[in-house]
């Protein structure tokens, strides 16, 4: 019967699952060349200024390996294997507990994967 309340307090618990991520930024410039005319005068003629300027500009064409795969899917699988097992202890008896629960847990695991978009 302990059991019992012990998966119980397995599935009803908050799970809290801290990450730290940094985000990956990526920029893409490239330089350009500008001239600017001054005007002159008579007395003082004019001439061309020249100079070089990096531009930012949208990024295209970036290989496979630059994508990043944002796709994660740890919490599901998490809160699935808790429940799976749960669900395994709670239904199965005697000997049957050592085989159910990892059985259970990691059913439970791969449904929580998919269901959470992995």
């Amino acid at each position: 019967m302990k059991f019992y309340y012990l998966a119980l307090l397995f599935c009803l618990s908050p799970i809290v699952q801290v990450k730290a991520t940094t985000p990956k930024s990526v920029t893409c410039t490239r330089t350009e060349y500008r001239e600017e005319y001054i005007p002159g005068s008579k007395s003082n003629p004019g001439y061309v200024n020249s100079y070089e300027v990096e531009v930012v500009i949208p990024c295209v064409g970036q290989s496979k390996a630059e994508r990043i795969d944002d796709n994660d899917f740890s919490e599901g699988s998490f809160i699935g294997g808790i429940l799976g097992a749960g669900i395994a202890l709670s239904s199965s008896r005697g000997k049957d507990r050592f085989w159910a629960v990892p059985a259970g847990g990691t059913a439970g695991a791969l449904i929580g994967c998919q269901l959470d978009g992995g």
